[in-house]
């Protein structure tokens, strides 16, 4: 299996950044007042099962890999998928810190989060149908850097998680249906 390379990431100014931020915003605001449906996103994903239980997800003209450790399975060629869940929620959560901030007029020089998640492998494994096959308990430590108060960073979390699509889909019951075809 061959393993996909990292893209790197281009640098960009807090001026700039602050400056796409806005344009975005004021395009999705006008684009939205002109057609309120233009809100409405779907998001399409495939993936391919490979090797001994990793999957290439393909993402719009993106592609990654997901496998397991050993202890699951796997050939730990890449995360898991509750470890990918972790990092969707890391990255939707920068994405809106950075927007809400620039919204607000809340300086943030630079955003890292960690995530930790608790799972019980015994649903998993089949072995107690009594326990949560997810995350029993995720929690996220947020480190801000810049000139703002303790408050005025608070009052940015609030609004994040007001906000955060992906906090959304770990905090709330969101609908799945599944349907297997025979190929």
């Amino acid at each position: 299996m061959t393993l996909l390379t990292a893209p790197s990431v281009p640098t960009s100014t807090a001026d700039e950044r602050a400056a796409r931020l806005t344009e975005a915003g004021a395009a999705w605001g006008d684009r939205i007042a002109a057609d309120a449906t233009s809100a409405q996103l779907t998001y399409r994903v495939s993936g391919v099962g490979e090797g001994s239980v990793a999957t290439t997800i393909r993402a719009g003209k993106h592609a990654f890999v997901v496998d397991e450790p050993a202890a699951l399975a796997g050939d730990d060629v890449a995360p898991s998928p509750v470890e990918f869940a972790l990092g969707a929620l890391i990255s939707c959560q920068v994405v809106v810190y950075r927007l809400y901030a620039q919204a607000l007029g809340i300086q943030v020089d630079d955003i890292t989060i960690d995530a930790e998640g608790d799972l019980d492998a015994r649903r998993l494994f089949g072995i107690d149908e009594g326990v949560r096959a997810g995350f029993s308990d995720v929690r996220l430590a947020i480190t801000i850097t810049g000139p703002e108060s303790q408050e005025r960073y608070e009052h940015l979390r609030e609004a994040v998680d007001a906000h955060c699509p992906v906090l959304d889909l770990f905090a709330n019951a969101t609908p799945v249906t599944a349907t297997v075809r025979k190929g």
